[in-house]
């Protein structure tokens, strides 16, 4: 009589009526079970319609196969497993699983010691995970070879994303090495098929498995503007260690040449960087080398204590206006540069800062900029102690060191200490301050006086009470609130006319400006105050959800005195009150939002300013925007923008950003979304304002391929930012 091997854990369901084993007939529905463990891989468990000993320590297996052990299961048509080369084979309907992995083939060869061997025919799945999402892998090839439990390779394969019975796109190899260890994947004489028609090769390409990062080639982006012409960039990336990498993003501009950019990160316990350089040789559209930096370092000196730098230049004033596509960059004025160290302790705090501009001028603009002054160096120190009471004492200090090639240059010394008491209870709020502000100034080669003193005292009072009462709309729960607000300020007027302005201007009027002390920002100019603040706001809440419903403020402030103090070139107010605020917001519905603020002028019944906004967003993908923004004489402007469903799998995408004042388009973008389940394809036209009197036009076509990259010019930040709300319709989930 043939035993069974003491090493090999065996469970066996028989559905035929006898089973030879040597000799010994099972009955049907006998259960034996030998050893518990085989080496550090655990048991074998084996159930089949059919098991003999063929051998010793040889066992076969036929009809419905299935083996277990250690996290991956078998199944088969039949199996053989021979227990003292640890070996497994199979053949008709191989199904190989485990983690992450699914493989069908037709016959297997497999050792269990190393998990090496090799499928033939084989129709694999790999899931892994891409952000917070789980993605399905699949393909096929003539063989697989297993090297190891993490590695294996395939053999004249496939792969794709694409669900079953869907090859949209695949990409087709000569051989495809997978190193889970790594999460890489390698493919050799590669091409990628779309739609049936290849449209990329390459000898050779890695690509990630998750979304840890690796070196190599990035997919290019690739598109068309006005000003450049064509545009390709060709980034790889360099997973230098966890901690810091580089990209490297050589840029053909077929009007211009070859720029020629590079990035470096690093993330270390004491400090943190992003530095970014780019150069361009002898640009033949301007002929001349063309060049930018951005460079971004902070450290920590202790846990109280940090230092950095943050330097921005670029070669010349247009290089933005030539060489980018987004408003926000194009229309930067003004480039920061400075090194700075801080220290926050819990009572006191302080820092010390060197900083100045590169100002980029605008050649068709009437009125040039003026560059802001630099303040080389400034050094600031601030102090707060809260007593027992209540009451508490705020101090900041700074002095500044002002350096202009063009204008008057001075150092500024200045002291504000202050005493506030809040009283607060369950349904309101009073609180006093007073302070003294004082300012020293040396100034160099001052046509009037070179050494300057201010010191005036400043007193306010901010109060505030909060009514509320519940009412029923439309069978929901509300709760109303009524909550006025009063603010009064007195500062006495000093002579400030010899005084330069150094970092100072006139705050935008607005709610929260109502409710400052000084009307104007930075430290040369404090205002002569005797005013009164009143402010009124209702809000509208969903008891049950908390959700805002509706929120409407007026305000207005009321002045007492003639004004005296102003800047230079600005006449001041003729009138005892400002101009009426009103502001309404909330979110109306569930898919419709607003927000609102309108300026009035009450003594001549005119609108001063106007901001009109509101928001549409019934569902993923169905977006619609509206803004209004009018100021008088200077601007109005009309920004409409959407993102809709224009059919099945269909998106469309538009900005239009016009300015009346001007009679031109500030921004202009048309663009059309198709998803096709495992890919999409988008394409945006847009035109930009970069100068008063000069636009460009850009052209953006992509490809996005799920799992694999993206393939064109990068659209994607283009409308994240024209299309407030916009989301690519590949994260949009599909309904049938």
């Amino acid at each position: 009589m043939s035993t069974l091997p003491g090493n090999v854990l065996v469970v066996f369901l028989l559905t035929a009526s006898t089973a030879a084993a040597d000799g010994l007939a099972l009955k049907k529905d006998v259960e034996l079970i030998g050893s518990a463990a085989v080496g550090n891989t655990g048991p074998l468990f084996l159930t089949a319609d059919r098991i003999e000993s063929t051998a010793p320590n040889v066992l076969e297996a036929s009809g419905q196969v299935e083996a277990r052990q250690a996290g991956r299961v078998f199944s088969a048509n039949w199996l053989r497993y021979d227990t003292t080369l640890n070996q497994v084979q199979a053949r008709g309907q191989v199904q190989l699983e485990q983690s992450a992995l699914l493989v069908q083939g037709d016959s297997l060869k497999l050792n269990l010691d190393d998990y090496s061997g090799e499928l033939t025919q084989p129709v694999y799945q790999l899931t892994t995970r891409k952000e917070l999402a789980t993605q399905q892998g699949r393909g096929d090839a003539d063989r697989i070879d297993f090297i190891d439990e993490e590695r294996f390779k395939l053999q004249n394969a496939t792969y794709t994303t694409c669900p079953v019975d869907n090859d949209d796109w695949f990409l087709k190899v000569g051989s495809l090495d997978i190193d889970k260890t790594r999460n890489v994947g390698t493919a050799r004489n590669a091409s990628l098929q779309f739609l049936g028609v290849p449209i990329l090769y390459t000898p050779w390409m890695d690509f990630a498995l998750n979304d840890e990062r690796k070196t190599g080639m990035l997919a290019p982006t690739i598109g068309t503007t006005e000003r450049s012409g064509f545009d390709m960039l060709v980034p790889y990336y360099l997973n230098l260690a966890p901690n810091y990498d580089a990209t490297l993003y050589p840029r053909l501009l077929s009007k211009r040449g070859v720029q020629l950019g590079g990035e470096f990160r690093y993330l270390l316990p004491e400090a943190r960087g992003e530095n970014r350089l780019e150069y361009l040789p002898n640009d033949s559209e301007v002929n001349r080398s063309r060049w930018s930096m951005a460079l971004k370092n902070e450290y920590r000196v202790n846990e109280s204590t940090q230092a950095g730098m943050n330097l921005n230049r670029v070669s010349d004033n247009d290089y933005f206006r030539d060489l980018s596509n987004l408003i926000s960059i194009t229309s930067v004025s003004h480039l920061n540069r400075e090194a700075w160290l801080t220290t926050q302790h819990a009572n006191w705090n302080a820092e010390l800062r060197a900083q100045s501009f590169q100002t980029l001028q605008d050649s068709t603009a009437d009125v040039p900029l003026i560059e802001p002054y630099a303040r080389l160096p400034h050094a600031r120190l601030g102090m707060k102690q809260t007593f027992d009471n209540g009451l508490a004492f705020n101090l900041e200090t700074e002095a500044t060191r002002f350096a202009h090639r063009t204008l008057t240059e001075g150092t500024r010394v200045l002291a504000y200490p202050t005493l506030r008491l809040p009283l607060t209870n369950d349904f309101g709020f009073f609180t006093p301050q007073i302070g003294w502000h004082s300012s020293y100034y040396a100034l160099d080669n001052s046509v009037t006086r070179q050494h300057i003193s201010r010191n005036l005292p400043i007193l306010s009072l901010d109060s505030g009470v909060t009514f509320d009462r519940p009412f029923q709309f439309a069978g929901v729960n509300y709760e109303q609130t009524l909550e006025p607000r009063a603010y009064y300020v007195y500062a006495p007027h000093r002579d400030q006319t010899d005084i330069p302005v150094f970092d100072s201007a006139m705050l935008d009027f607005s709610y929260a400006q109502m409710f400052t002390e000084n009307q104007f920002v930075g430290g040369d100019r404090i205002n002569d105050a005797n005013q009164l603040t009143l402010a009124v706001t209702s809000r509208f809440t969903e008891e049950d959800s908390g959700l805002e419903r509706l929120q409407v403020t007026l305000g207005q402030r009321y002045y007492f005195s003639a004004q005296q103090v102003t800047l230079p070139g600005i006449a001041p107010r003729t009138s005892n009150a400002t101009d009426l605020l009103a502001t309404v917001s909330g979110q109306i519905t569930r898919d419709w939002r607003i927000k609102t603020a309108w300026q009035f002028d009450t003594q001549n019944g005119t609108t001063i300013r106007q901001n009109l906004g509101a928001s549409y967003r019934p569902g993923p993908g169905r977006t619609v925007n509206f803004g209004y923004r009018f100021i008088d004489q200077t601007t109005e402007q009309v920004d409409l923008s959407a993102q809709w469903p224009l059919g099945n799998r269909w998106y469309g995408m538009f900005r239009y950003n016009y300015s009346f004042q001007d009679n031109k388009l500030v921004e202009g973008l048309a663009g059309v979304e198709y998803n096709g389940g495992c890919w999409a394809i988008r394409s945006v036209i847009q035109r930009l304002a970069t100068k008063e009197n000069q636009s460009t036009d850009a052209l953006f076509f992509q490809l996005e391929l799920n799992g694999m990259g993206r393939l064109g010019a990068n659209p994607l930040d283009v409308l994240k930012q024209s299309v407030p709300g916009y989301q690519p319709s590949n994260e949009i989930l599909q309904t049938p």
